[in-house]
């Protein structure tokens, strides 16, 4: 869908087609950190052409959380550590399987075997830059990266501008999980002026605040048991509905519906 393009000193963005997902590209000490690479196999073989142009090595990895299309690599970026939160590492692991499965489903030509091979990362970061803000919100173990030095906040399946919050439906009380995360990722925001979500747009300047707001006017209505006036619901966005409807659900303490939600078209693992 687009090449790489630098929103920052050092950090570089590739999207793809497939629900507008973000790979990021953040340049280290000792090379580059290559941040939820994907999509399908002809998205990854585009960005390690572009990752070729840069004329730096991949040094690791980094999954924001365990969802298959944040799982993803290819034999081009290298045989290096690729990282996820202990929590997300673990739940990744157990879930390999079944992440290659949809995988398979939703994206052709992914490397199936390099799937969800994440190690757990060190309390100090080890080759991954930044600050790591981790949280529960839309999944065990989810991690934001903020990149203070560059003024950049990589939020994972936050903020986005196409996406509302995605509640995890394996967990208990994701609108507590939310309201947590989003005062952390407010509080890391006051010292970026880009956001980068996992799928959407970029953020810069004041679009940050908004997003916020955006998100937690959701988490609120969600919680008063109220459908939200947002604009990420509607006609266009009809695949939203199903998830929307279960967090309202799981807000009223009730049920999964049937055939219940797996992350974005499906990317629960």
């Amino acid at each position: 869908m687009g090449k790489l393009h630098e929103v920052a000193d050092g950090v570089w963005v590739r999207q793809s087609a497939w629900v507008w997902s973000n790979s990021v590209v953040v340049r280290g000490e000792e090379g580059l950190i290559l941040i939820d690479p994907g999509i399908d196999g002809a998205d990854l073989n585009a960005l390690a052409d572009d990752i070729d142009g840069l004329g730096l090595p991949v040094v690791a990895g980094f999954a924001t959380h365990p969802h298959w299309d944040h799982l993803l690599w290819h034999a081009r970026f290298g045989d290096v550590p690729r990282y996820a939160t202990r929590a997300a590492a673990h739940i990744a692991g157990q879930a390999r399987e079944r992440a290659q499965a949809m995988a398979a489903q939703s994206a052709s030509g992914v490397p199936l075997d390099l799937i969800a091979l994440v190690t757990p990362l060190s309390s100090e970061g080890g080759s991954v830059p930044g600050e790591i803000i981790e949280h529960q919100a839309h999944a065990v173990g989810h991690a934001a990266v903020l990149l203070a030095d560059r003024g950049v906040l990589l939020s994972g399946d936050m903020l986005s501008d196409v996406l509302i919050p995605l509640f995890d439906m394996r967990q208990d009380d994701q609108v507590g999980a939310f309201e947590a995360a989003l005062d952390r990722l407010d509080e890391a925001s006051q010292h970026v002026e880009v956001v980068v979500p996992g799928h959407g747009a970029v953020a810069e300047g004041s679009e940050v605040a908004a997003r916020i707001a955006a998100d937690r006017a959701y988490v609120d209505a969600v919680r008063r048991g109220e459908d939200p006036a947002d604009v990420r619901l509607g006609p266009h966005a009809e695949w939203l509905l199903v998830p929307h409807r279960s967090n309202l659900e799981q807000a009223r303490g009730g049920q999964l519906p049937p055939g219940g939600p797996d992350g974005p078209a499906g990317s629960a693992p």
